[in-house]
């Protein structure tokens, strides 16, 4: 019986390679001669040289180094690809990456890196601490980005900075945000420790077994990894007080109990350091082949703007104002370009509101209505008459 069944089996297996059924029941299930086929994208279709096809897949592609893949950068550059793609129009390709304090490095020297989701301190670093030649004028930035706060997890023992000193502190992987921002802030307070640089889920078991004193992280608020820790963990996030030695490259964050409600005391707020982000470019010379892609991405970006504030993009998005300026830094000038456009375009629109606005007012007030509330079916009634209206007027002003 048992060579029976695996002669059935081995005959079942034939019938699908060859793609016919055998019909014979026990053997197993009949298979159709003909698999209708699905489609497929237009991309994966088309053929041609290898020569043709490389040709294609790099014209239009823009590398954009996010950072780690647990981290909201690379959040961020995954939906730059999601809204901006356009086939072969226009192709986002976000790169994982070490982290933020890497990228800038990945945008200078890295082949196949046009943009970058980075820190602005990191700049900064790499201007007085690395002494890059003319960084100033080979990186400039497209738009501020939302600050990443610094969370400082420790144990509830841990009270301040001041406290840790001496201690293991882990600053996350090396080439992360809180790599260097850890250190720099570590260094201002004039609190020295001892660095490691585990990854994150590591560093959280070693810091519940006791062998590191605290871990930190740089990213936008709040994140599961700090608010599932479950309550009576005995962990805490460390404060850390605002002063003027962080004011020339940090702003003023906050953690709430509504954010991390087993982490802040409930009613508490828990003061931190806030670190701008920037979406950075490398400056490629005009006119060249890698200047016209990031050109391309760049309008694409700002034309669809819009779509980046409507869920289910980051709701980090909403937060992102066009205009922002990032001291230090230039704006990149097809950056500067488009926002001048939009500038330009929302003055127009503006301007038509305010017209069109005065127009019906006259209109209502030739009508003998402007102090009368319309119903809707008024209203409607109203509006098809003010256009009939306008185009009356137009005529009398292009007939003068």
């Amino acid at each position: 019986m048992h060579i029976q069944k695996k002669i059935r089996v081995a005959l079942w297996a034939a019938s699908a390679l060859v793609g016919v059924g055998l019909g014979v029941g026990a053997l197993g299930p009949t298979f159709p001669t003909q698999v209708q086929a699905q489609a497929i994208p237009k991309s994966l279709e088309e053929g041609g040289t290898d020569a043709d096809l490389r040709a294609r897949k790099n014209q239009w592609t823009v590398g954009v180094a996010g950072g780690l893949l647990s981290g909201s950068n690379m959040i961020f550059a995954d939906e730059l690809a999601q809204v901006l793609d356009d086939g072969e129009n226009l192709r986002i390709l976000p790169i994982v990456t070490y982290g933020a304090a890497s990228n800038l490095d990945d945008l200078l020297y890295l082949r196949g890196v046009d943009v970058a989701v980075t820190s602005s301190d990191v700049f900064e670093y790499f201007r007085t601490q690395r002494k890059t030649v003319n960084l100033e004028s080979r990186i400039n930035y497209i738009i501020r980005l939302p600050t990443s706060e610094m969370h400082v997890l420790a144990r509830n023992e841990i009270n301040s900075l001041a406290d840790l000193r001496g201690k293991k502190v882990n600053f996350g992987p090396a080439g992360s945000a809180s790599s260097l921002t850890g250190a720099i802030v570590f260094q201002r307070a004039g609190v020295q420790v001892e660095p490691t640089l585990f990854d994150n889920p590591s560093a959280l078991q070693k810091l519940k077994s006791g062998e590191i004193a605290a871990l930190i992280r740089v990213i936008n608020k709040p994140i599961d990894f700090f608010a599932k820790i479950p309550a009576n963990s005995g962990l805490h996030l460390v404060p850390i007080p605002f002063t003027k030695a962080y004011e020339d490259l940090y702003a003023l964050g906050e953690f709430t109990s509504q954010e991390y409600p087993t982490l802040v005391a409930p009613g508490q707020v828990a003061d931190t350091i806030a670190v701008p982000a920037v979406l950075a470019v490398f400056n490629w010379q005009k006119n060249t082949d890698r200047y016209r892609k990031v050109q391309r991405f760049v309008e694409a970006f700002f034309t669809k703007f819009e779509q980046f504030q409507q869920p289910p993009r980051h709701p980090k998005w909403r937060d992102v104002n066009l205009a922002a300026t990032v001291p230090g830094w230039t704006r990149w000038s097809v950056a500067e370009e488009m926002l001048q456009r939009l500038r330009q375009a929302n003055g127009v629109n503006n301007a038509q509101q305010a017209t069109a606005a005065a127009e019906f007012a006259a209109f209502l007030q030739e009508k003998g209505v402007n102090n009368v509330q319309p119903s809707a079916d008024q209203r409607e009634a109203l509006f098809r008459e003010f256009v009939q209206w306008q185009q009356a007027r137009q005529r009398v002003s292009r007939q003068r």
